[in-house]
């Protein structure tokens, strides 16, 4: 059975917009938080200073969010996260957002394994055993 990571964040008032409903933009930030708050949780970062000027980063190639409801000022929202797929050199995530049991939108995305050196392009390389092994129990069932 999959795992999911969940965390709980509450609406601040400067997340919503003239109708007080929380502004579209913010689920993307919301997932990018969950993700990080998900490394944690495993022993990781998503931000690994590697000998020399060398750092493993995850940069995001491709980010989604379909809304179905709205979310308003001081309401709790949970954040599941679970890891859709693991690629060689890349990570999918599906994300969904929730009050209680009112769905609130679902979103995907996709980040890659980069090792990144100061004055020199991203590369992506594979993804090191070392977050492999962690990620593995919360990688989504095969259908």
């Amino acid at each position: 059975m999959a795992s999911f990571f969940v965390t709980t964040r509450r609406v601040e008032f400067c997340e919503t917009d003239m109708a007080g409903i929380v502004h579209f933009s913010n689920f993307y930030r919301w997932m990018e938080q969950a993700e990080h708050e998900f490394f944690r949780s495993l022993g990781l970062s998503i931000v690994n200073h590697q000998s020399g000027d060398s750092t493993i980063g995850w940069p995001r190639v491709c980010a989604t969010c379909r809304f179905e409801s709205p979310a308003r000022y001081e309401d709790i929202v949970q954040v599941t996260l679970m890891v859709q797929r693991i690629g060689v050199k890349s990570l999918t995530y599906d994300v969904h957002f929730t009050i209680g049991d009112r769905f609130l939108a679902k979103g995907t995305m996709k980040t890659v394994c980069c090792s990144m050196e100061r004055d020199q392009p991203l590369r992506s390389i594979e993804i090191p055993r070392e977050y492999t092994t962690e990620l593995q129990e919360y990688r989504a069932e095969e259908e």
